[in-house]
């Protein structure tokens, strides 16, 4: 996110008179005189009426306010600026509108990376700006994936506490916005910060992580979810029940279950239609899995489609790329050359292991033919040359 400079080159106690005076113009209850106090009660008393401007409409003053308030902020001692801070953040967040929003969001993040790596007030500074990216959906101005935002907390560690509810958040964030690639990785996240001792705590975040999986249109691996051990808490659940089928079962068990409970699937906020068209598509890579050659005939049957959907239902499949086939019209069948694989059972690691070994063996067998090759040739270049 780029930010705007500051302006203002004045000695700090100049800049608060000026801050203060300009507030004062424009209605705000507050003395034009500097405090005796000392910069850090100027800074209360500013931040206190500063929304002030807000009223104005004119964004590119009030970014000027807002970044000079910045600008002496980060010169107070760490000690005494925690007070400051959070009552910056919480004005900002409640900052009205798109464009102001906006404004607030970068002055913010301008505070946020004067921060040192190793101040402890990154962590309600963050959590404020992902606040305020949630009013805006600027979310993408502040956070690029889990790993980036992991290495910006490296020098400050968060407690299992701090990082939960962080990641809630930003889970809400993303999933407003659409990311549901992302909040579904940062809801694993969030899962794996919880014990064995703690995990019955996380019944919700569990179920949250599960429906999100579920929703998401691209999201077809669930099976890792149920090592988590609060999913595996909720085993015996209808929950539960529902993520297994979309794990290993096929389109015929995710329907029997709908029928049985189609007020829990609505209960979740599931959608039965967006269900309906993942579970095709797994059962369709589940079939690919042993079937490599396919008929029409036997898609309609098995995922419930008619007749006239079928070559668009495979067209769909070979979008996702989780299948790779050839479809042959004039035949009425698909030719799958590979698929990715729902579930990993131990006898496809026995399988893939014994496809790597056979791959080891045979380049030990090519460099053994390489070095009989080369043996070869530089035993015909030191033989000394026959005159003609």
């Amino acid at each position: 996110m780029q930010v705007p400079p500051v302006f203002i080159d004045i000695p700090l106690e100049d800049q608060t008179q000026e801050l203060r005076g300009y507030l004062k113009s424009l209605g705000a209850e507050i003395s034009e005189e500097r405090s005796p106090k000392g910069i850090e009660d100027d800074l209360h008393k500013i931040i206190g009426v500063c929304d002030a401007c807000f009223k104005e409409g004119n964004e590119p003053q009030v970014e000027l306010v807002l970044n000079d308030i910045v600008s002496i902020m980060v010169l107070v001692s760490p000690e005494r600026a925690e007070n400051i801070i959070l009552a910056f953040c919480e004005k900002l967040t409640k900052a009205q509108g798109q464009k102001l929003g906006e404004v607030c969001l970068r002055a913010l993040w301008l505070l946020y990376q004067s921060l040192d790596e190793r101040s402890a007030m990154r962590y309600p500074v963050y959590y404020h700006l992902l606040q305020i990216a949630r009013q805006t959906d600027q979310i993408k101005s502040i956070f690029q994936d889990i790993e980036k935002l992991k290495q910006q907390f490296k020098l400050c560690p968060l407690s299992n506490e701090e990082l939960q509810k962080l990641y809630r958040l930003l889970h809400q964030v993303l999933v407003k916005s659409n990311q549901s690639e992302q909040a579904a990785k940062v809801m694993i996240e969030l899962l794996g910060t919880y014990t064995d001792k703690t995990a019955s705590h996380a019944r919700e975040d569990a179920i949250r992580c599960i429906t999100t999986a579920i929703a998401d249109p691209n999201t077809f691996l669930l099976e890792p979810l149920l090592d988590l051990k609060p999913v595996h808490i909720l085993k015996g659940q209808l929950i539960h029940d529902l993520l297994s089928i979309f794990v290993s079962e096929n389109l015929a068990a995710y329907l029997k279950f709908y029928q049985e409970h189609k007020e829990f699937i609505t209960s979740q906020g599931l959608n039965h239609e967006q269900n309906m068209r993942k579970m095709r598509l797994l059962s369709f890579m589940q079939l690919a899995e042993t079937t490599p050659e396919m008929s029409f005939d036997t898609i309609e049957r098995e995922l419930q489609i008619k007749k006239e959907e079928v070559e668009a239902f495979i067209i769909q499949v070979l979008k996702t790329k989780l299948v790779s086939a050839r479809m042959d019209q004039s035949a009425k069948k698909v030719f799958v050359s590979s698929t990715m694989h729902r579930t990993f059972v131990r006898s496809q690691w026995q399988h893939l292991r014994d496809v790597l070994q056979s791959w080891k063996n045979n380049l030990a067998v090519v460099q053994e033919g390489m070095k009989s090759v080369t043996a070869a040739q530089a035993e015909l270049m030191n033989q000394p040359m026959q005159a003609v």
